[in-house]
């Protein structure tokens, strides 16, 4: 199942997509797509459905993000060896785990801001990970029973907020709209192996990123495991997994950042494509 929220920001209705790519309306079915919806016992209600019998949103409303109400956003850096590379960073010993301010989620084609005082804003595509079922102290055998699905996600980043003011990396991480998700999730039943993803970004139509989820350093599995030795992931939480080589931090000969008036188009093959515009905060 393709499973998204649409409307106007902060009113977004739950939705699905039938095979002919329209939205149908599930806010008659269920609230929203945030926390318990995504439980197993939950989605196999959605999967009951007929999506011919729903209403089709009218329109072509506002694709807002996959996720509601999103507790948790947890991020994995350098878990691309090309990409630690780019970084100058060696290849982590142990995935590299910071947050994102939830405040920082917003749908897949929403604007994307350049913060004030901004000199290093980047991009970097990656395969998001929705939670759908508690996971404490879980083997990495386990762990993918406690995925919901997968979306693409932007993982927006400020270079010199994060890197070169002191503290840790999410004030560099959490912007709001640093964190585009969607533009649907795709449920688990339909990634029989999210290690095989190629993954790609394009700035003002050029192609930047380019990649495959078999290149991570630290697979889903075994990333969801690890969080889970140090924290309780519950449903609704999402993880970001990691970028490829090719952000603005990376360029050759020499680095370049985003700037107002850009536009980033990126995607994770089956599972969608995002395309943002940059804007001045």
């Amino acid at each position: 199942m393709k499973l998204l929220r649409f409307g106007p920001a902060g009113a977004e209705k739950p939705g699905i997509l039938d095979m002919n790519g329209d939205i149908r309306d599930l806010s008659g079915v269920i609230d929203d797509f945030a926390g318990e919806a995504f439980t197993d016992e939950n989605l196999q209600k959605i999967r009951a459905l007929d999506p011919a019998s729903l209403p089709k949103a009218a329109g072509n409303p506002r694709i807002g993000a996959c996720v509601g109400n999103v507790r948790n956003a947890i991020c994995i850096g350098l878990n691309y060896s090309d990409h630690a590379a780019e970084a100058g960073a060696a290849v982590p010993k142990e995935p590299i785990v910071f947050q994102k301010s939830s405040s920082a989620i917003c749908g897949p084609n929403d604007n994307v801001e350049i913060p004030r005082g901004s000199q290093k804003t980047d991009w970097e595509v990656e395969l998001c990970v929705v939670i759908g079922k508690r996971a404490k102290y879980v083997t990495e055998a386990e762990a993918l029973d406690h995925v919901a699905g997968y979306c693409v996600a932007n993982d927006v980043s400020e270079r010199e907020f994060q890197s070169e003011r002191g503290g840790q990396w999410t004030k560099g991480k959490s912007h709001e709209t640093f964190g585009p998700i969607g533009p649907w999730l795709v449920t688990r039943d339909e990634v029989p192996d999210p290690q095989a993803l190629d993954l790609w970004l394009e700035l003002d139509g050029v192609r930047r990123q380019d990649g495959n989820t078999k290149n991570m350093i630290f697979s889903v599995k075994t990333i969801i495991s690890y969080l889970s030795q140090f924290m309780t992931l519950t449903p609704g939480d999402i993880i970001m997994t990691g970028t490829p080589a090719g952000v603005g931090l990376g360029q050759k000969p020499a680095p370049f950042f985003l700037k107002p008036g850009q536009e980033m188009k990126l995607g994770v093959v089956g599972l969608g494509v995002q395309t943002q515009t940059t804007v001045q905060a």
